[in-house]
């Protein structure tokens, strides 16, 4: 049996019983913080209250050499994950594997920064569209500096729709995690190459440490959120289509957006 538990969005805390009993009843347990990373905790908390040793995977091990994954022939594994266990399309993979080694699988979900975002900042979950992801730039081989314009078309594709989009921001082994600063940083320089109006003016929400004591959650248009101070990471972005009455509220009461979000309700 191998059996994906979602750790939830802080710390070692946020696991449901259900999770906990499955990985105290485990043979062996493996952990990817690659994805995601509980920031509020650390490898020493989480197997002190798991009373387990846990063995923890690079991407390489989960995506290219997974030969771990034969062990749960034989034995009970758990594969845990930050946020919910099938968010990432990583772990849909990796559940495939193990069924086609004739491993039968189960989940124990967690709290998913997509339902938290919803209720951090006020947004109707069913408003949302594709989600984009912002990952870090990079040198071509000429030593040229890529940004991708990815997350840029889905977010013009989503407003075209009057739907929001949750951006996720990039984590790097080498360059660390990217704050919502940065990220509206690289959408307003790829808005000011293609000159489209897609993020000038545009509302954002940038969202810091979901699920501890005391997240930050900031609304504001785009070019003065990115230089609002968010502090330490985990951050996300999001970008609203057309707002509810009842949205551009929660953004104004429970994000401190400013007044004038009230008069672009649909």
């Amino acid at each position: 049996m191998l059996t994906f538990i979602g750790l939830g969005l802080f710390d070692e805390y946020d696991i449901s019983l259900k999770g906990l009993e499955a990985i105290r009843e485990a043979d062996m347990v493996y952990a990817e913080f690659y994805t995601s990373f509980l920031m509020g905790t650390n490898l020493e908390k989480m197997e002190k209250l798991y009373g387990k040793k846990v063995f923890l995977l690079s991407r390489e091990d989960v995506e290219q050499h997974p030969d771990w994954l034969s062990k749960a022939k034989d034995s009970n594994l758990c594969f845990l994950t930050g946020g919910d266990t099938m968010v990432s399309t990583t772990h849909v993979d990796l559940r495939l594997r193990a069924e086609k080694l004739g491993i039968e699988t189960r989940l124990v979900h967690g709290a998913s920064i997509a339902s938290a975002v919803s209720g951090l900042a006020g947004l109707q979950n069913y408003r949302f569209g594709k989600s984009a992801s912002i990952p870090h730039p990079y040198e071509s081989r000429r030593g040229t500096r890529i940004i991708s314009e990815t997350p840029y078309d889905i977010i013009k594709q989503n407003l075209e729709l009057g739907l929001h989009t949750l951006v996720f921001l990039d984590i790097d082994k080498e360059k660390g995690y990217m704050t919502v600063n940065t990220a509206l940083e690289l959408l307003l320089e790829v808005e000011e190459k293609r000159g489209e109006g897609i993020m000038r003016g545009a509302i954002a929400v940038g969202i810091a440490r979901a699920g501890s004591e005391k997240p930050v959650v900031k609304a504001d248009y785009a070019e003065k959120l990115k230089d609002f101070d968010f502090g330490k990471p985990l951050h996300i972005l999001v970008i609203p289509g057309k707002l509810h009455f009842l949205e551009a509220e929660a953004l104004v009461k429970l994000a401190g957006g400013p007044a004038g979000f009230m008069k672009e309700v649909e």
